[in-house]
C-alpha cells in the first residue's frame, strides 16, 4: 500500500510486475467474461429470457434455484474481490476524484444488478431482461475503463494521486487535482 500511496508503484519493479500481471489476468477475465456471455445468450430481450425462463421448442430447461444459487454464490465474491482491487488501484489515478466516484459506483452497481437481473428475469418477469443487457454492457464497459485507467497509469509512470511531484518518498500528501 505505502508504495501506492508515495508514488513509488511506478519505480518499484517488482510490484509495477505484480500490478501488470494482475490486468492481464483482469483483461483475459474480461474477454472471457464477454466470450461466456455471448455463448450462453445475446444482447437480445429473446436471448436472454430463452437463458432464463427455458424454451419447449429447443429443449431448453429454465434455470433451476440452485444453479442461479450456486453462480450468484461465487460470483458475489469474485466479482466483489476484482472490483475491490481495480477500484482501489484507481484511486490512487491521477483523475478527478468526482469521476473516480462516479466509475466505482457504476463499476458496483452494474455488477449487482448483472448478477440480480438472471434471478429476476426467472422469478419477477422477463422484462428484467432488459436489465440484464444493460448492466452486462456497462459492467464490461467500466471494467475496460478501470483496466485502461490504472495501465495508463502504470505506462506512464503517473505519479500518485496521493502524492506530490516534488516529493520523493515522503509521507503521503493532500490529494492533487486532476488535469480534465
Amino acid at each position: 500500500m505505502r508504495f501506492v500511496v508515495t508514488g513509488e508503484w511506478t519505480r518499484n519493479r517488482l510490484l509495477m510486475t505484480i500490478v501488470w500481471l494482475f490486468l492481464l489476468y483482469t483483461s483475459l477475465f474480461w474477454i472471457t467474461n464477454g466470450l461466456l456471455y455471448f455463448e450462453s445468450m445475446g444482447l437480445t430481450y429473446d436471448s436472454v429470457v430463452t437463458h432464463y425462463l427455458g424454451d419447449d421448442a429447443q429443449f431448453r430447461a429454465p434455470r433451476s434455484y440452485r444453479g442461479l444459487l450456486e453462480v450468484a454464490h461465487f460470483h458475489l465474491f469474485a466479482m466483489g474481490v476484482l472490483l475491490l482491487t481495480l477500484t482501489h488501484l484507481v484511486l490512487f489515478v491521477p483523475l478527478d476524484p468526482a469521476l473516480k466516484a462516479r466509475l466505482i459506483v457504476i463499476s458496483f452497481l452494474s455488477a449487482l444488478c448483472n448478477e440480480a437481473s438472471g434471478w429476476l428475469v426467472r422469478f419477477v418477469s422477463p422484462l428484467f431482461a432488459y436489465l440484464k443487457i444493460l448492466s452486462f454492457v456497462t459492467l464490461q464497459i467500466s471494467l475496460l475503463v478501470l483496466i485502461v485507467l490504472v495501465a495508463r497509469a502504470m505506462y506512464s509512470g503517473a505519479p500518485s494521486a496521493y502524492s506530490r511531484q516534488d516529493e520523493g518518498e515522503g509521507e503521503p500528501a493532500a490529494p492533487r487535482k486532476a488535469i480534465h
